[in-house]
């Protein structure tokens, strides 16, 4: 009866977890830019293409640097039919975008395992990991 009681309290709280950082997810908009280096964070040293810069939402005078966000295509904002591939994909911050129009600006590779590049930007949920 104990193991049963323990069974079922492990699978509630993965369960809750679950529903944890959901609840967490920020919305926002996702753009794209192709030109990785130099960055804000880290000068000449390439950092890979899983990255993006932070705009003035996040970047907190490059507090943002090197957060990791995971970030999921939640539609379309601008007509591009079912932009949105299904899968998130997990960027480091690199580098500021000043006036950016979205949240994030993705490279053009995070930013393809998500949407359409056709769709340009993109409403987006991200969650800090």
């Amino acid at each position: 009866m104990a193991t049963q009681r323990s069974v079922l309290l492990i699978i509630g709280l993965v369960i809750s977890s679950c529903f944890f950082s959901v609840a967490f997810a920020v919305s926002g908009t996702a753009t794209y830019y192709t030109t990785y280096v130099p960055s804000a964070c880290y000068g000449n040293e390439d950092q890979g293409v899983m990255i993006a810069a932070a705009s003035d939402v996040l970047w907190e005078n490059g507090a943002a640097c090197g957060r990791m966000y995971r970030v999921t295509c939640t539609g379309a904002t601008n007509g591009v039919p079912e932009p949105c591939t299904g899968a998130n994909v997990t960027v480091k911050i690199v580098d500021y975008c000043p006036g950016c129009q979205g949240t994030l600006d993705l490279s053009q590779q995070a930013f393809a395992q998500i949407a359409n590049l056709v769709a340009g930007i993109i409403n987006i949920d991200y969650t800090q990991v």
